[in-house]
């Protein structure tokens, strides 16, 4: 190989996933495998339907998903810290608005015995009082710390403006839900939601039928936990916006403000959402961006901007997010406004739309090059309800979009009329 020859430069034709083996365990829990990898590593993720979404009172999901790890009949939150170290493993808890999540990381050849540490969290937890307490009084003070930082407050704002109080999302948290949070609460709906009939396993790494047959053992032969219970059924929200579109939260003593803006935009299920995806990164999703480049690199009003789509179930939001010197708010919002128009009135330059594009590709690939990211990718297609054409789809709108594409999904979707608006920061005088 002669290094001082630049390789050449080929563009990428095509994307296309493993497509995962998807079987279905003895006692009905699907399971999708993800056989792949040359390192002797497997991670199991343990989906359950018991989101956010799901719970009768704030916070009930997520203490009884961050509860697991504290203790269970077999083992102490000591000693499943420690047995975990032990054997080199990793466990994480998330919660999200839809799902609660379990993984795993484990060796391959300890991946027996981390598993049956996982079978007893899962499948008996305690729920002990004591340690509920130390909990609770651990999350209060981060919930203290963040009430302290404009950014928490401004997108916990916005999104009040627009779901409402109503919304299980709108509801803004406060210091005394953590205190109402009590071991009945978690265990009634651990007993509704954590059991086999609401369960979905995704086994990722090195798997060999040893692997599979631990996993068919510890959760596959029999039903677990009260899986006679009905799956708690996501309400429909009731969504009452705001009628105002601007908001200002005084925080003395800021040095900078949070700008929060924001709308509703598309469904993943949208048949524009895949192509408007190329658009709105254009507009501020990578470093490379308009938002970037005017706000960041040309005023210097901050360090960094964004802007990206966050989806709940019935609904996704567009969030426009940033800091910067309290004296330079209106001037950036003014810029963001000045960024959305020129995308309606101006065709993107094919430099440009070329280089975005070979970024978007370029981390697609990334992205998916090992079996973890990939178990992730079937997993996001899982829980958002994608077919398995999703990411092929994906990766052809990118190749496809055109500048005149481009303008028009602007002009339909990124509206600064739509816009709404939350400053948190020390209001100038």
């Amino acid at each position: 190989m002669n290094r001082a020859i630049q390789p050449k430069i080929e563009p990428l034709k095509s994307l296309t996933l493993p497509l995962p083996e998807r079987k279905t365990l003895e006692n009905g829990i699907p399971i999708t495998l993800i056989n792949m990898g040359s390192q002797q590593v497997v991670r199991i993720d343990i989906l359950f339907k018991a989101g956010t979404w799901c719970q009768d009172q704030k916070l009930q999901a997520l203490f009884t998903n961050r509860m697991l790890r504290e203790g269970s009949k077999k083992y102490s939150s000591k000693e499943i810290a420690e047995q975990l170290d032990f054997y080199g493993a990793w466990l994480d808890l998330s919660c999200g608005a839809a799902y609660s999540c379990i993984t795993l990381y484990s060796l391959t050849r300890c991946f027996k015995e981390t598993l049956t540490i996982l079978e007893s969290i899962i499948k008996e937890p305690l729920f002990d009082a004591d340690r509920l307490e130390i909990v609770k009084d651990m999350n209060i003070q981060q919930f203290l710390v963040n009430e302290s930082h404009v950014d928490f407050l401004a997108h916990r704002s916005l999104l009040n403006m627009l779901l409402g109080d109503s919304h299980p999302y709108g509801k803004k948290t406060v210091k005394e839900d953590y205190s109402a949070i009590t071991t009945d609460l978690l265990n009634n709906f651990f007993d509704a939601n954590f059991h086999s009939s609401n369960c979905h396993i995704f086994l990722a790494g090195d798997i060999d039928q040893d692997i599979f047959d631990a996993v068919q053992s510890a959760f596959g032969l029999a039903p677990f936990g009260q899986y006679e219970n009905t799956p708690t059924v996501c309400p429909t929200p009731i969504f009452t916006p705001s009628v105002d579109n601007q908001r200002f939260i005084d925080k003395k003593g800021a040095c900078q403000s949070a700008i929060c803006l924001g709308m509703p935009t598309l469904m993943r299920s949208h048949p524009d959402y895949l192509k408007f995806h190329v658009v709105l990164a254009l507009f501020g999703g990578y470093f490379g961006s308009r938002l970037i480049s005017n706000v960041r690199e040309d005023k210097g009003y901050t360090y960094h901007i964004g802007a990206d789509m966050t989806h709940y179930p019935f609904s996704s939001f567009l969030m426009i997010h940033t800091e910067c010197d309290n004296e330079y708010v209106r001037p950036l919002i003014e810029q963001v406004h000045f960024e959305m128009d020129r995308l309606h009135s101006e065709l993107v330059n094919e430099k440009e739309l070329t280089k975005l594009k070979n970024y978007m590709l370029g981390e697609s690939c990334r992205s998916y090059e090992s079996a973890f990211s990939i178990a992730d990718a079937w997993m996001f297609a899982f829980t958002s309800g994608l077919d398995d054409d999703h990411f092929s789809k994906s990766f052809e709108s990118i190749q496809s979009i055109t500048a005149a594409e481009i303008q028009d999904l602007a002009r339909k979707h990124l509206r600064k009329e739509s816009l709404k608006e939350v400053v948190a920061g020390e209001k100038l005088l």
